[in-house]
C-alpha cells in the first residue's frame, strides 16, 4: 500500500508539534507491517536539554516514534480513523535495546511488525535504524480504551 504525508498522518494521529514524532510513511501493509521516517533536526525542543553540547535524541522519544508508527499501522489495519470515542494506549514495552545514539541530521527509519491483535490489544515488533545502523528495538504493546464507556 502507498505511504502518508504528514497531512494524512495528523488524520490518524491526535499528536501535534512538539510530540508528533512521525513525519512520513513510506509504506503499509495493513495486518502486517509500516515503515516511516522521523527527520531528526537541531531545532527539536529536547536538545536544548539533551545535551547543549552534544545533542543525542533520547531513547524514550525514539521508542515514542515507533510507538505512533505502531498506532498508525493499527488504525490502518482496522481501516479506521480516530473518532474521538477511542484512544490507543502504550501500555507495555518488552526486551528495549538502544543500540546507537541518534544525532541531528539523522533519519530515523521506523520500522514496525503486527505480532498479534486481540480484542483491544495490540502487540508489534519495532526498530528504529539510521542508515545501516539499529538505534533502538523493542516488543510494544498498546490497548485501545472506549472514551465513551464508564470506568
Amino acid at each position: 500500500m502507498s505511504g502518508m504525508d504528514i497531512n494524512q498522518i495528523m488524520e490518524y494521529l491526535p499528536h501535534r508539534y512538539p510530540f508528533l514524532l512521525v513525519d512520513r510513511v513510506l509504506e503499509v501493509v495493513p495486518g502486517k507491517s509500516i515503515v516511516a521516517l522521523k527527520n531528526v533536526t537541531r531545532n527539536e525542543e529536547f536538545f536544548q536539554g539533551h545535551f547543549p553540547h552534544h545533542p543525542v535524541m533520547p531513547g524514550v522519544l525514539v521508542i515514542e516514534a515507533l510507538a505512533q508508527t505502531a498506532a498508525l499501522l493499527s488504525f490502518k489495519t482496522e481501516n479506521t480513523k480516530p473518532d474521538g470515542k477511542i484512544v490507543t494506549y502504550f501500555v507495555g514495552i518488552d526486551n528495549a535495546r538502544f543500540r546507537n545514539p541518534v544525532f541531528p541530521g539523522d533519519q530515523l527509519r521506523l520500522e514496525v511488525e503486527l505480532l498479534r491483535h486481540s480484542y483491544k490489544i495490540w502487540k508489534f515488533s519495532a526498530r528504529a535504524m539510521v542508515e545501516d545502523r539499529v538505534a533502538a528495538q523493542a516488543q510494544l504493546m498498546c490497548a485501545e480504551k472506549n472514551l465513551t464507556e464508564e470506568a
